[in-house]
């Protein structure tokens, strides 16, 4: 299996699967209470007037989490079809087309980057990238959310989508957060908190999230 994968092949991808993926995951079905927990803590450090990024934002299902968080809350994700799922589910959140590496945003624009699961797709050669934008997009004391799988090595999840028909090439990436606190600290982030647990029985693996401040 190719371990480096283009964002044309995980736009084509998700674009096959969006409305699979947004029929299965409307809410926070796969989520522990832990989850949520810091995605509110999260939003609690994201300074007034919280204009907040969902960075990937798929078809949307966490868009109305953050808002009833007090979060201003806008979207995007690599996926045209996602996005229009995003708009036809969620109507009242803006959302659009873009990438994590190239953020369709404004210098010092939004005051919270939430990445939900965002990164688990981008080599490790262009994270750093995806980093530094979010960190351009956030003004002053802004705040980052990167949730992801943890361990080591590369998962194909093409075989997830074949009992639905879709005959797709998707791998992801697992990564330590030691690693991925290193690369925010290098792209100028200051890591606030780190949580980190066991795969429930729904995962095939470990999860962990950072929370992290623009610290220049």
């Amino acid at each position: 299996m190719n371990a480096v994968q283009s964002e044309a092949c995980v736009r084509g991808a998700y674009d096959a699967v969006a409305d699979t993926y947004a029929d299965h995951f409307r809410g926070t079905e796969p989520e522990l209470p832990i989850d949520i927990a810091m995605i509110a803590s999260f939003a609690s450090l994201v300074p007034v007037p919280k204009r907040t990024i969902d960075a990937g934002c798929g078809a949307g299902r966490m868009l109305p989490v953050l808002a009833r968080l007090g979060c201003d809350v806008e979207g995007f994700d690599l996926s045209p079809e996602m996005v229009r799922r995003a708009r036809r589910d969620h109507p009242e959140f803006p959302t659009r087309v873009g990438s994590i590496t190239a953020f369709p945003n404004e210098d010092a624009s939004v005051d919270g980057v939430f990445c939900w699961y965002s990164t688990i797709h981008t080599p490790d050669a262009e994270l750093a990238t995806a980093f530094r934008e979010a960190h351009r997009v956030l003004a002053p004391n802004g705040v980052l959310l990167i949730a992801l799988q943890t361990g080591t090595g590369v998962v194909d999840v093409s075989s997830s989508y074949k009992r639905f028909g879709h005959q797709i090439e998707l791998h992801r990436y697992k990564r330590s957060p030691a690693f991925m606190g290193d690369v925010l600290v290098t792209a100028g982030f200051a890591l606030e908190s780190e949580f980190s647990r066991r795969a429930a029985e729904h995962e095939r693996d470990g999860q962990a999230i950072l929370i992290a401040r623009r610290a220049s």
